[in-house]
């Protein structure tokens, strides 16, 4: 018997939309939309998640069926994340609504939190020990791979647009290989007033223009990077891993049979992770070298270390890791309605001049030839080397980070994405210490 799936037709895609038949999304999203624009759908976390859904099911369709946008561009949470930033662009989403959904993605509820958390956690716990202290103890000089390489390629196309070397480095690459906005940009601008005297806000003004625009280099680099992967298996792994290993990822929700108690546990796992991570940030070691740490960084140390140890019982790592492919699967479409209502088409379109797309290009590709040679000869497959320490360093952080690492298909490589957010961003801002007090 031939094994050969038999593919479907447009209206059997379409015919199911979320496990759904299309008249029944149909008649749930209609219900959704009306009690949303007459305003009685009220703005908590079950309006959120209503919302969320109807925007994430049809785009996230939308987006694996479209030719060319599927295989060569991202796919279905790509296509959430900018047709969501179209959506709001238009004003089709109420502002009341577009303020619930950043405020609980990002806000005071910051449900973006807890999908991060559950993704390290997951991630980390069911490597190999081996792989994963050989993993994390060749991931610095990767970022720093991909950081050199920005820089040497922003400054030979400078140099065709007339911006010397050291106002590439400041102007251009030091932004975009800060570690988003809020751990890059901002702290940037600060460390410039401070040095130059100058007002943080003429640095900053621009420092997120070209950092946008890089941005969206990085998302569609990310969906280039797996579809090359695609093409040429030998580049990269399974999307779960980032360097070749004997022993495979360790399943446990395969071997391990997980109760309810099981995931009680993770999730309290999970919260302790994250408490350490903010007694570290905010109490004892919130600066190194005078560079901000984020908590992220901390409870990845820590999760690392417990991890190596051998001390989480088999029972919980398979319920972490149950944990995390739900939010993958699930939680990871509401979040990207997230990104998208975050992100500001115009601010795009403002900056949008040649010469600034042309330079941005050239960071983001220099960023991916640096950390691939250079996780290349530390034993990491180079495309996933390039995606999580070269365009999650040259994205828009946590958010960023997400975005890229939803086009590329690689999720669980959300760990080393937010090293390179949170540690890189980290070394970039004492290079610019350093580098402002020199030549500013």
């Amino acid at each position: 018997m031939s094994e050969t799936k038999e593919k479907k037709s447009l209206w059997q895609e379409f015919n199911d939309l979320g496990g759904m038949p299309l008249w029944l999304y149909a008649l749930c999203s209609l219900i959704i939309l009306a009690v949303m624009y007459t305003g009685a759908l009220g703005t908590d976390i079950t309006a959120f998640i209503a919302v969320c859904c109807v925007i994430s099911i049809l785009l996230n369709k939308v987006g694996k069926l479209l030719p060319i946008w599927n295989t060569y561009i991202g796919g279905g949470l790509l296509m959430i994340f900018f047709g969501t930033a179209v959506l709001k662009q238009f004003n089709l989403i109420p502002e009341t609504y577009v303020t619930l959904i950043g405020d609980m993605v990002q806000g005071d509820v910051n449900i973006l939190n807890v999908f991060i958390m559950a993704l390290i956690t997951g991630s980390i716990l069911s490597l190999d020990r081996g792989v994963l202290l050989r993993s994390f103890g060749g991931y610095i000089p990767a970022i720093l791979g991909g950081l050199v390489g920005a820089a040497l390629f922003g400054t030979a196309v400078g140099l065709l647009f007339g911006v010397s070397p050291v106002d590439m480095v400041i102007k251009y690459v030091l932004p975009i290989m800060g570690g988003g906005n809020g751990a890059g940009a901002v702290p940037l601008s600060q460390i410039y007033e401070q040095i130059s005297g100058e007002p943080a806000a003429n640095y900053y003004s621009f420092a997120i223009i070209i950092l946008t625009i890089a941005n969206v280099f990085c998302i569609v680099a990310g969906a280039l990077l797996n579809r090359l992967g695609q093409v040429k298996p030998s580049l990269t792994g399974d999307g779960t891993s980032i360097m070749p290993v004997d022993t495979k990822l360790i399943k446990e929700s395969v071997k391990v049979k997980v109760g309810l108690n099981d995931y009680c546990g993770a999730l309290l796992l999970l919260g302790t992770i994250f408490a350490v991570g903010r007694l570290f940030s905010k109490m004892i070691l919130p600066t190194i070298f005078g560079a901000q740490i984020h908590n992220f960084a901390y409870s990845i140390i820590f999760v690392v270390i417990i991890a190596a140890l051998g001390v989480i019982p088999a029972n919980i790592k398979a319920a972490a890791k149950n944990v995390q492919g739900f939010m993958v699967s699930v939680v990871g479409m509401l979040t990207m309605v997230a990104m998208g209502v975050d992100f500001d088409l115009m601010e795009l379109v403002a900056a949008a001049s040649p010469s600034n797309i042309l330079i941005a290009l050239v960071i983001v590709i220099g960023a991916i030839v640096g950390s691939a040679i250079v996780g290349k000869l530390v034993g990491f497959y180079p495309i996933d080397s390039a995606i999580t320490a070269g365009l999650c360093m040259a994205n828009r952080g946590g958010s960023g980070d997400i975005a890229v690492l939803g086009a590329a298909n690689r999720l669980e490589l959300i760990s080393y994405a937010q090293l390179s957010s949170r540690v890189g961003g980290g070394i970039v801002l004492i290079i610019a210490s350093f580098f402002f007090s020199f030549f500013l």
